[in-house]
């Protein structure tokens, strides 16, 4: 098969390693840096064209679409799909799970295990939102954010009411969860790819810090799910209609309750803690599943 990676980096381990995984597995395998691409839109015949030169037809696209080009990202990928070309996750898929309150709102409609989490605009409802999920400790989160950056957790109800109004006041948006103090900063990071979570590690935050992200500093390891873990990551990937996903659970009283489903999940962690050759799973995914013009969004929303 011939097969692109959208990405804006060849040089990022997730992106290096599909493309040897591709390869050893006899694949043809382009990386394509996704803000060079640019869309012939045209009656019956569309297509991408990349520095200068129609790109040919892929069997399949891996799109590795970074948060802050979600917008052109998803619409390279669209257009592929307007061409007839499979794609591991699709535009609406991938927009979804971009929006953190959408995806939860979705999540919420099918009865997956949430945080209680509060939304709103004005200043005066602080107070009842803060009440609503249990009050502090909290979690205040940027709409925003991404790899830890823009959480806070605020320990009383007065500094959770100062950092909202802050926030509020530079125009931010935000949601406020309840603290799920029994998670101890760790969460479960679960690799779906197709409708099995094919790869599971345990991510224990560094000592004083309630944010559990590798890239801050966390550890992590293998881990055994249990039958509830493992069917809540699979339900909230098939919510949001992604193929290849990675879904952030916290073992809390009530049980695995969802955080945040990652679109284009790094490899290098997962990789490294359970020793599973997840790229090659993914192409394993493709090869099973990739045919022309098999565009179909799961899920609603």
């Amino acid at each position: 098969m011939r097969i692109a990676v959208l990405s804006r980096n060849e040089n990022l381990y997730s992106t290096r390693r599909l493309k040897e995984a591709g390869e050893e597995r006899g694949h043809e395998v382009d990386i394509i840096d996704t803000l060079h691409c640019y869309m012939d839109i045209t009656r019956s015949r569309p297509a991408v064209r990349y520095h200068g030169e129609e790109l040919p037809y892929y069997d399949a696209i891996i799109p590795r679409i970074g948060s802050s080009v979600t917008f052109y990202g998803t619409a390279v990928v669209r257009q592929f799909e307007m061409m007839g070309t499979f794609c591991v996750n699709e535009s609406v898929a991938i927009s979804r799970s971009r929006d953190k309150l959408r995806s939860l709102q979705l999540l919420s409609r099918k009865d997956v295990g949430l945080p209680r989490t509060g939304f709103a605009n004005k200043p005066d409802n602080v107070k009842d939102l803060i009440k609503n999920v249990g009050g502090a400790p909290l979690v205040i989160k940027l709409l925003e954010g991404t790899q830890g950056i823009g959480v806070v957790l605020a320990d009383t109800n007065k500094a959770a009411e100062s950092i909202i109004e802050a926030f509020m006041g530079l125009k931010a948006n935000i949601l406020v969860q309840e603290y799920i103090k029994e998670a101890g900063g760790a969460d479960i990071r679960c690799f779906v790819v197709g409708d099995k979570v094919v790869a599971a590690m345990k991510r224990q935050g560094a000592e004083g810090e309630f944010r559990s992200n590798l890239h801050r500093g966390g550890t992590a390891k293998l881990v055994r799910l249990s039958k509830d873990e493992r069917a809540t990551a699979v339900k909230a990937a098939k919510v949001m209609g992604l193929n290849v996903c990675g879904v952030d659970i916290l073992q809390s009283a009530n049980g695995p309750v969802v955080m945040e489903v990652n679109s284009s999940p790094g490899l290098e962690g997962i990789e490294d803690a359970t020793k599973k050759d997840v790229a090659g799973l993914i192409y394993a995914f493709i090869e099973e599943n990739a045919k022309p013009h098999k565009t179909r969004t799961r899920g609603k929303g």
